[in-house]
């Protein structure tokens, strides 16, 4: 796969230069080390920004439908499912997590996006502890399960700022 990468970005560079030479922005014969460089440096910029407008247009999060009903729903739906009995308030967050964490980890796949790598295997790990608590491995009331709803909701927050922050948008 990263064969692929690499030929196809050596050919989008080949590309970019002629369209480049086309336009008059270098020179066709580029001489002396500084003006290459200069080249090289601006060539590498424009295939970093074409780079990151593919992976973003591939990003689910860019998609207001396709963000709605990966995340926002399925959280929303974890604060509701609060209100019915344990058992049909474990199912539902279950599925709401795997959910949750297949589509985090798909759109990682997809485009890239750092933080899905962190959030989606969070997800899937966070239905250790609903699974304990629904069995009875804890006796906690619905303060409980408040406080892992937040924890969830929050926490997912919490490292989508800051592998975003750390590594960018993605990587």
């Amino acid at each position: 796969m990263l064969g692929l990468r690499c030929d196809a970005a050596a050919a989008a560079g080949r590309l970019l230069r002629v369209l480049l030479v086309r336009l008059g922005a270098v020179s066709a014969r580029s001489s002396g080390t500084r003006r290459r460089n200069r080249s090289n440096a601006l060539l590498h910029e424009v295939i970093i920004v074409a780079s990151d407008t593919g992976r973003r247009s591939l990003d689910w999060l860019q998609r207001p439908g396709a963000s709605l009903s990966a995340w926002w729903i399925p959280k929303i739906v974890i604060f509701a499912a609060l209100l019915v009995p344990v058992l049909c308030r474990a199912a539902i967050w279950i599925a709401a997590l795997a959910w949750m964490g297949a589509a985090c980890i798909l759109n990682a796949r997809r485009c890239g996006r750092t933080h899905c790598r962190y959030t989606g295997p969070y997800y899937l790990v966070m239905i250790v502890p609903v699974l304990v608590l629904a069995s009875g491995g804890m006796s906690v009331g619905t303060y409980g399960w408040l406080v892992l709803a937040v924890l969830i909701v929050a926490g997912s927050g919490i490292i989508w700022w800051a592998t975003e922050r750390a590594w960018g948008n993605y990587s």
